[in-house]
């Protein structure tokens, strides 16, 4: 389990240092795709299920998910993918230089990992999903980085991908989580704005969630995130419970996160109209559409 962990470690630690799915797997030698099924499902399910079952067994199941990663030949190239990996850095961010938005992002990243001790941890955040009339339930953690040089975002989102960004506060009360729901390009860009309590330690996270829906439309909500742990380990993080709540399965607690979260006015939505005349017609036509 420590081996997978930790190559699981060494791809995120890329990847949140630019560098691309496609270049580490050409380094190691495995296709983009077997390499991204790895990443996003079977290892983290691997690590869930191995809390309760044997490790070949969790292996074999998290295995079962996918139809394009040989058992053997990962386990018979791990040690060897694990030396590689060990052997390729990260490029320098030489094509970010005299962007001004970049080079500003990249200073107050360095500064936001001084700042943000206090809200490290583990969370359960809670917020509308968009395919039914539930309660999302997903996972997130905060933490800084191997290097300590930036704030790494983990979401373990309602269908067991776990996606990684990076975490900025511009100042004391307020704190952005940025990062993309792919694996690999195309980019889409989840945005999570959240008030930082004057206090040390807050227990819980309010703030706005803006992403697309799946119909690719913007859509705005409240989203509310709620710690469980100080502890920022990563297998801990993936094996956290995740899913869509049913109204009828509610704890009192939860009832009062989906008030919060679910109500009428609680999300802004945007839907793309067809025929388009760009005209003030649009608009009307928009709102209109949404409303029914």
């Amino acid at each position: 389990m420590n081996d997978f962990l930790e190559l699981y470690k060494r791809i995120e630690y890329l990847r949140n240092n630019g560098t691309k799915m496609k270049e580490i797997a050409d380094w190691v030698g495995m296709a983009p795709s077997v390499l991204s099924s790895l990443y996003t499902t079977v290892l983290p399910a691997y690590f869930e299920s191995a809390k309760t079952m044997l490790q070949e067994e969790a292996l074999d199941q998290a295995l079962s998910l996918v139809n394009n990663v040989s058992k053997r030949k990962l386990l018979s190239g791990l040690e060897d993918t694990l030396n590689r990996l060990d052997e390729l850095e990260p490029a320098a961010l030489h094509t970010q230089k005299g962007i001004p938005f970049i080079e500003s992002l990249n200073e107050e990243l360095s500064l936001s990992a001084r700042k943000t001790a206090n809200i490290c941890g583990l969370y359960t955040s809670y917020s509308l999903s968009s395919s039914s009339d539930c309660l999302k339930c997903e996972p997130y953690i905060i933490t800084l980085s191997d290097n300590k040089d930036h704030i790494r975002i983990g979401r373990l989102n309602a269908y067991d991908e776990a996606q990684w960004g990076i975490g900025v506060n511009g100042d004391p009360q307020n704190f952005y989580c940025m990062f993309s729901e792919n694996p690999v390009p195309p980019l889409t860009l989840v945005t999570v704005y959240l008030q930082i309590p004057m206090f040390k330690n807050p227990r819980q996270l309010r703030g706005l969630y803006l992403g697309l829906d799946y119909n690719r439309n913007p859509v705005a909500r409240r989203i509310v995130l709620i710690k469980e742990s100080e502890s920022t380990d990563i297998a801990e993080f993936l094996a956290m419970k995740n899913g869509l709540i049913a109204k009828e399965d509610f704890t009192p607690e939860q009832q009062s996160y989906y008030d919060y979260t679910c109500q009428t006015g609680d999300y802004i939505k945007m839907c793309t109209v067809p025929s388009l005349r760009m005209d003030e017609s649009d608009l009307i036509k928009e709102k209109k559409m949404l409303a029914l």
